[in-house]
């Protein structure tokens, strides 16, 4: 069994009484295997390079790493400065990335280093993959947002620059739930899923969208088929619609249509189902849903084939080819997982001082003496006093929906004040750094950070406030 390509499932629940992550057969439903530990979060499981699991603890600080062959015991925690809400590594197994607030977190594996931090959402990440040639990190968000990194550019960005994404997809009008890369790496296709009821499909080389889906419901998880004929949508009424890529006409926006017989509907789950995942071959579809259970389907049919229930709600499930590891109890791996670091190194050269690696930074002659930090912070800055004017176009949308907002107009009003006061100050300070005043640039980050957290908080109040009243009208 070890030495064939046995394809397994991995699923996790919220409830975690009996395990962490249960490892089962698909056809037999019989349990091969578990982890112990603690509970994993949602989109937080995944595996790297064949030799370890990695798990993003629910509602704490820390990702859970085990050997494969190695279930009940731990091998480390790698303590993070926030809550994980997603995790990824990469298929070549040498990066591994997490989203912990609105900021993406990149190690390298090799050497534990935490290479660089990506500050470009403004709301909390939900969902974060990389390409099958790990060229590419996609990133999801609160914020409606879909952004597009590129590996390479941005590991060779400057220390005094902020990286920038390679596209920005804004086409989202509510958060960004689920993302799926199919093959071909920077030629592959993008499928993308959110509250607002729509799944778009994204083509990689050249950004544009291809075709966008609207559904009667909100979609929590989204994914295709091997060979992308066909695309799966799980709603959060715990439907699950079976979309076909290569029906005519070619429209580049529809709305999704059944028959009569509802053949285009898996139905089974009771509540949202928030796992996708279809099997090598393109014959089995694994779900998990809220209604703490996974399913087996068979996709031709679309005849649940086995149910596995659960402790809580399902968080993570997905099919994976199991490696010669998972089931050898004597093998050790390969590599070594070094302790991750927590801190992003900014000299241009490291030294490893326990193994002596040495990690070389590219760095781009850059003439600008601007200190990262208030880049940083300008930058949002000036993103807030952008929204604060675009908070007029929300109390429109509300007042159509017949919403009261004396409390909205009040924190406009507020929030108005503030963005201004603040735009102003961080040109002033910009123009005395410019003078060469470089001895107060610590407190005057200071101040801005305090004044950016006011702002920080002010927006995700009026943003989640906006976003519940729209839902809720649908």
């Amino acid at each position: 069994m070890a030495a064939s390509a046995l394809e397994v499932v991995l699923s996790c629940d919220a409830g975690g009484s009996l395990w962490n992550c249960n490892v089962w057969e698909p056809r037999s439903g019989t349990t091969l295997t578990s982890y112990r530990g603690g509970n994993t979060s949602a989109r937080g499981l995944c595996m790297l390079a064949g030799e370890y699991l990695l798990g993003a603890q629910l509602g704490k600080n820390f990702i859970s790493v085990w050997e494969l062959q190695r279930k009940d015991q731990l091998q480390q925690k790698i303590i993070c400065p926030g809550v994980v809400t997603c995790l990824a590594a990469s298929p070549n197994g040498l990066h591994v990335t997490a989203g912990i607030g609105e900021s993406i977190y990149l190690w390298e594996v090799s050497t534990g280093n935490l290479l660089l931090t990506l500050n470009r959402h403004y709301q909390d990440l939900t969902c974060i993959r990389f390409t099958d040639d790990s060229s590419h990190l996609i990133s999801g968000g609160k914020d409606n947002l879909v952004l597009v990194w590129s590996l390479c550019s941005v590991l060779q960005v400057s220390f005094a620059r902020m990286p920038e994404p390679r596209y920005i997809w804004s086409r989202h009008t509510l958060p960004v739930t689920d993302i799926h890369c199919g093959v071909g790496g920077p030629l592959s296709r993008v499928a993308t899923a959110s509250l607002d009821q729509t799944v778009k499909l994204w083509e990689l080389s050249c950004g544009e969208l291809l075709m966008s889906v609207l559904f009667d419901v909100g979609i929590m998880s989204v994914t295709l088929d091997p060979c992308e004929y066909y695309l799966f949508c799980g709603g959060n009424d715990g439907s699950i619609f079976h979309v076909n890529l290569f029906t005519e006409p070619d429209q580049r926006e529809k709305s999704f249509q059944t028959d009569k017989g509802g053949s285009q509907i898996f139905k089974g789950h009771r509540n949202q189902v928030t796992c996708l995942s279809v099997s090598m071959d393109g014959t089995l579809l694994i779900s998990g849903s809220h209604d703490e259970t996974v399913r087996l389907w068979d996709v031709q049919s679309k005849q649940c084939l086995r149910t596995i229930n659960h402790k809580g709600p399902v968080t993570n499930a997905f099919l994976t080819v199991a490696s010669a590891n998972m089931f050898n109890p004597d093998s050790k791996p390969s590599i070594s997982l070094p302790k991750f670091s927590r801190h992003v190194q900014t000299s241009e050269i490291t030294e490893n001082e326990e193994g002596g690696v040495i990690t070389l930074r590219l760095q781009h002659n850059n003439k600008t003496r601007w200190n990262p930090c208030e880049r940083e912070y300008g930058r949002k800055v000036e993103w807030w006093w952008k929204m604060s004017h675009d908070l007029v176009e929300w109390k429109s949308r509300l007042k159509d929906l017949e919403w009261p907002t004396p409390w909205f107009e009040e924190a406009q009003e507020s929030y108005l004040e503030k963005a201004e006061e603040l735009y102003s100050v961080m040109c002033a300070a910009a123009d005395k750094h410019m003078l060469g005043d470089g001895e107060n640039t610590k407190m005057r980050v200071v101040e801005l950070e305090d004044e950016v957290k006011t702002l920080k908080k002010i927006n995700r109040d009026l943003y989640d406030f906006s976003v519940q009243v729209l839902t809720s009208h649908k």
